[in-house]
């Protein structure tokens, strides 16, 4: 039952892909279709059009699964010399850079929700 429930919102959530993918063909913004899906989604969530509940175990499974995504990636980079070069040590510098700034972003956005919520505003 609890599979059945799993893959029932896994499927829920893609179907927000699925409209991204469509909102992507129509607006011609240079943003990846996965976003528009995550704006839609978070709009749909803000304004109770569906449940947290009807999500929540699905995203919870896919977020627990997010370093699988990465590790082809990650053991594909093995197979070039170039990283160990001057360019290879660029890209590997800004990746580094843009990590840091993506965790202190999520960090500072935390800490807002957080005070939000202690001071029982929402």
């Amino acid at each position: 039952m609890k599979l059945g429930i799993l893959v029932i919102q896994v499927l829920g959530i893609h179907v927000f892909l699925f409209l991204g993918a469509a909102v992507k063909k129509v607006v011609p913004l240079p943003i990846p279709a996965s976003m528009f899906g995550l704006c839609l989604l978070f709009l749909a969530l803000y304004f109770h059009i569906i449940k947290l509940e009807w999500v929540e175990k699905g995203a919870n499974w896919l977020m627990a699964e997010l370093l699988l995504f990465f590790i082809p990636s990650a053991v594909g980079i093995v197979n070039y010399d170039e990283i160990i070069s001057v360019q290879g040590a660029e890209i590997v510098g800004l990746i580094g850079i843009s990590t840091i700034i993506v965790v202190g972003m999520t960090a500072l956005i935390a800490e807002m929700i957080t005070r939000m919520k202690g001071s029982g505003q929402q």
